[in-house]
């Protein structure tokens, strides 16, 4: 035990946390996790992205003998966090397929001497024979299996090879083992664990919120302009994501976006590789680039400073939007969660569950884990209240997504609701939405009077709504379970047997009327996180990404691995007069000053 009380590991622990990482203190757990795997305990390690958990095996590695062996899924996200660690001072290298022979040989080398500290390969690699057999000739200090939700079949982004990862145990059972993800529910979890051989591990659970990211939902309408309109609004200028379902929607909204003076690019899964390729270079190298892309893009992105995600389709679940909206604001500072989503997402959704080759069990689960993500897009109560009680967290109104904002009105949609789900019966449970509506508000069209439902009760008792309120509420309904598509091609609706006491009156249903947005000036009156984004000098933090742009392209490599935007932020803010005063400001240790304090020094002089 030190004077100070903490473990001996600890405090070597802290020293190198703030000499190399620039961060006077750790957060959360990060000081329990470290010393438990510094002495060779394993663990399970749940925290959300930008959380810290890269500092969870990076500086147990650097404190045990050996090299720590780092799996990760994705070439990008291997090279982006060498560069980082190496920008450090630390002694780093990743192995996969783009290295040539003699490159890889080079690491090979450096291996066998103890010349690394960490090393990232992929799964694949990992468990090759001769890979195993180079581990067995040298000091392992740790495995750290990042992104560990890939183990899991039930999760969002499964991958086959992590499931052979058991053989580390087996084959090394002295080594000390890590799983780390940003997102795991209950089930897979426990199949992480499993899967993993880490019933034993302890695990490490902290909060999954992000309280910088901004939630907000919106019904579509002319999603693009809705979209133009958040990108040229409170994020003009700044890098963010759009995410779409197809392949031909992402190019055709990156064309959209380019024809008015948006810096956007499409990525998917049919692009040529190296256009797909240099698109993700330009994303992450380039300031205020907008990447328009499917979900094949993002698990690899460790860009700090994405300040928006936007979704044009629905997610696949809570867990994929979770994962994919947290790509955005990895640096702390504000950010936003941005979804469209209209009827026909609903309706697409289920469908596709339902025409699925997946058994009745995993149909049951996806079923499931639908419902709960319409919850969230229909909820009337904070968005992150709901979010955070899906991952198994309890929490208390945020003040920073829509809800809170702007919690405009909610309405008593009994009736209403009552009458839609009448009609849906009366008209014998074999039409669509479109058809319904026409019931409701007494229009005599040709479909009407052939089948005669201009002679029945419902026809014309719909008026209190418009066209676009019933197709609301019809959409509501399917979000909450009272309607249901029938398993056809016509997209038909059927009454489901959990409306039967709402029908009778008796059980109210409560809704939430959508809002119009405030003005991006009233939106940071009521948001502090954003007024304090806007205090710093502009012209100021332009300057100092440019210098940072500069260093980076003379090294080839992304401008956030020399400082994030949150560190110049706060550079900008404090304006230190001298080298010693950049140490006292986050994220910069003292490699980095070194290596880029007398630049900066030097655009700050320029502003004095």
């Amino acid at each position: 035990m030190s004077a100070d009380g903490t473990q001996p590991g600890t405090s070597l622990a802290l020293d190198i946390l703030r000499r190399i990482y620039g961060h006077a203190a750790f957060r959360g757990p990060q000081a329990a996790i470290i010393d438990h795997v510094v002495g060779g305990g394993d663990a399970l390690v749940l925290m959300p992205t930008g959380g810290g958990k890269s500092v969870c095996y990076q500086i147990p590695a650097l404190l045990r003998d050996g090299v720590g062996v780092v799996v990760s899924p994705l070439i990008a996200l291997m090279q982006d966090q060498v560069a980082a660690l190496q920008q450090m001072g630390i002694a780093a290298a990743c192995l996969n397929s783009a290295l040539s022979l003699d490159e890889m040989r080079v690491i090979e080398g450096q291996m066998k001497r103890g010349e690394l500290k960490l090393l990232y390969v992929a799964p694949e690699r990992l468990l090759t024979p001769f890979f195993l057999n180079l581990l067995r000739q040298v000091k392992v200090a740790l495995f750290a299996i990042d992104e560990a939700h890939c183990v899991s079949q039930w999760g969002h982004d499964f991958r086959p090879e992590y499931i052979q990862l058991s053989a580390l145990h087996e084959q090394f059972p002295a080594v000390p083992r890590m799983a780390l993800t940003a997102t795991a529910d209950q089930e897979t979890r426990a199949e992480i664990r499993e899967r993993l051989a880490l019933q034993e591990a302890a695990v490490y659970l902290t909060s999954f919120d992000r309280p910088n990211i901004r939630y907000r939902v919106t019904e579509r309408g002319d999603a693009r302009r809705q979209l133009l309109e958040l990108i040229q609004g409170t994020w003009r200028g700044e890098a963010g994501i759009v995410y779409c379902q197809s392949r031909k929607k992402v190019e055709e909204v990156a064309a959209w976006l380019g024809g008015r003076g948006v810096a956007a690019l499409p990525y998917h899964a049919g692009m040529e590789q190296k256009v797909r390729a240099a698109n993700q270079h330009r994303f992450i190298t380039e300031d205020g680039i907008v990447m328009v892309a499917t979900i094949a893009f993002g698990m690899g992105i460790d860009k700090p400073d994405v300040r928006f995600v936007a979704h044009l389709d629905l997610p696949a679940s809570i867990e994929a939007y979770y994962q994919e909206t947290g790509r955005a604001g990895r640096d702390g500072a504000p950010a936003e969660a941005w979804l469209a989503f209209g009827l026909q997402d609903v309706v697409l959704l289920r469908r596709r569950i339902e025409e699925s080759d997946l058994s009745e069990a995993r149909k049951v689960v996806s079923r499931r884990k639908l419902q709960a993500l319409l919850a969230f897009c229909e909820a009337t109560q904070c968005r992150r209240v709901e979010l955070l009680r899906y991952l198994g967290e309890e929490s208390q109104p945020c003040g920073n997504c829509d809800i809170c904002l702007e919690p405009g009105e909610s309405w008593d949609a009994t009736i209403p609701a009552q009458k839609l789900l009448s009609a849906c019966w009366r008209t014998g449970q074999r039409f669509g939405v479109a058809h319904l509506v026409d019931v409701l508000l007494g229009k005599a069209t040709e479909k009407t009077a052939r089948f005669g439902h201009d002679q029945l009760p419902v026809f014309g008792i719909g008026t209190e709504l418009d066209a676009n309120g019933w197709k609301n509420l019809a959409r509501q309904l399917l979000s909450l379970g009272f309607l249901v598509v029938q398993d056809d091609e016509f997209n038909t609706l059927a009454v489901a047997e959990s409306a039967r006491a709402l029908l009778k009156g008796e059980v109210p249903l409560t809704l939430r009327r959508p809002t119009v947005s405030l003005s991006r000036r009233e939106r940071r009156k009521r948001d502090p996180l954003l007024a304090a984004m806007g205090e710093v000098d502009a012209k100021l933090f332009d300057a100092l990404r440019a210098r940072r742009r500069d260093l980076a392209a003379a090294q080839n490599v992304p401008p956030y691995v020399i400082f994030h935007d949150a560190t110049l932020r706060e550079i900008a803010a404090r304006r230190p007069q001298n080298l010693d005063s950049f140490l006292a400001i986050p994220g910069i240790g003292e490699r980095k000053l070194k290596r880029y304090g007398a630049d900066f020094l030097e655009v700050l002089a320029a502003f004095a």
